[in-house]
């Protein structure tokens, strides 16, 4: 199949999504398709396999560390009669995305869309409440437009599906447990941080912003403090809250936007993952701090509800109860470094693959294809 990726986000972006859509489109690649990608960025080194087209944007507003997508429908025609593809998958609803929908539409290119942000929840923590009314409907319209729409979770399809949006189906994510690994833990990079093989080390790994709900991770590394008086937070990651949390929580270390091995090694070297967000569509980092040999605390939904087995591999909370999420500390506090704990967590991750994901994407779009 000649496939063609659109998206605002992809590498050298730094998050999970780009991740996550470099992985499946040059996993498709390696089985032999051929692969494009519409996107906002160029390509910072030449680690890239996949052709690029890079299209106008702007910093969204407030997050300058995330863009907004431009494209007129005749550009993407243009982009058509260069590649030739037989069906897109639009991983944005952005005027880019749209664009993108369209012109397939005049050209009957089959499009799968898939739903990877949740916006609408982004808007009540960027000061904008009561919207998701307006913007799941048209998000309705954009995704109802397409021949299917992918989530990764079972929680966000059923959303989606509450919001009208049909034939929506859910594409997992996976995990590289050769990157993510216990071996890559490093004694050197703990010392930096001032602990030692008896100093618990609680790790965040995300981005530095307000839908991520820093302040509870904060409070629940104050109660976990409360067993272990030495303990270190880490906060890896880039964003918009980050001098903020530097000047409200300066006892915590900020090891700033990291990736490969680096980025491994940060996981690695912690004991324990907090993963205080209720917005996320599936939650890459638990797969991730999980296959480094963490026990993960966090909400009941998305991927933590998939791969964690309360206080055998990792620690869940109800969804959305705060209180619940700092209690939970009593439970990682005593069982910080427990090994069969680590293990089963390592174990778990290691079921999620991306060759199985890899091989459903390819599926999904070749069922549109010849739909």
């Amino acid at each position: 199949m000649r496939i063609l990726i659109v998206t605002d986000t992809y590498p050298p972006d730094i998050n999970g999504v780009a991740r996550s859509l470099q992985t499946l489109g040059e996993g498709l690649a390696r089985r032999g398709h051929e692969v494009e990608v519409v996107t906002t960025l160029e390509a910072s080194s030449a680690g890239f396999s996949l052709g690029r087209h890079v299209m106008p944007s702007m910093p969204l507003p407030g997050y300058p560390g995330l863009r907004i997508g431009f494209a007129s429908t005749r550009q993407i025609l243009g982009i058509f009669d260069l590649f030739h593809p037989e069906v897109l998958y639009v991983a944005t609803e952005t005027p880019l995305g749209i664009a993108a929908i369209r012109a397939a539409g005049k050209r009957q290119i089959p499009v799968v869309s898939g739903f990877h942000t949740n916006f609408q929840s982004y808007l009540e923590d960027y000061h904008l409440p009561g919207m998701e009314a307006v913007a799941s409907g048209i998000l309705r319209s954009i995704h109802n437009a397409t021949a299917r729409t992918l989530t990764p979770s079972a929680d966000t399809a059923a959303m989606l599906t509450r919001w009208g949006i049909k034939n929506v189906g859910v594409l997992g994510r996976g995990v590289d447990t050769e990157l993510f690994s216990p071996a890559r833990r490093s004694d050197d990079l703990r010392r930096s941080w001032g602990a030692d093989a008896d100093t618990p080390v609680v790790v965040y790994v995300g981005r530095m912003a307000a839908e991520k709900n820093l302040p509870l991770a904060v409070r629940a590394f104050e109660a976990f403090r409360g067993a272990h008086p030495h303990a270190k937070l880490v906060f890896v990651g880039d964003g918009p809250r980050l001098e903020a949390m530097r000047a409200e929580h300066p006892h915590a270390i900020y090891a700033g936007a990291r990736v490969g091995e680096d980025l491994a090694a940060h996981y690695a070297s912690g004991d324990v993952f907090l993963f205080p967000s209720v917005s996320e569509t599936f939650g890459n980092v638990v797969l991730e701090a999980m296959a480094s040999g963490l026990g993960v605390l966090a909400f009941d939904y998305a991927a933590p509800r998939l791969v964690i087995r309360h206080d055998e591999n990792g620690w869940l909370a109800p969804f959305g109860d705060e209180n619940a999420f700092v209690k939970q500390t009593l439970h990682t506090s005593a069982r910080w470094n427990d090994p069969a704990l680590r293990q089963a967590a390592r174990q778990a991750a290691g079921d999620f693959g991306w060759a199985r994901v890899i091989e459903q994407f390819e599926s999904e779009l070749a069922g549109a294809r010849t739909a």
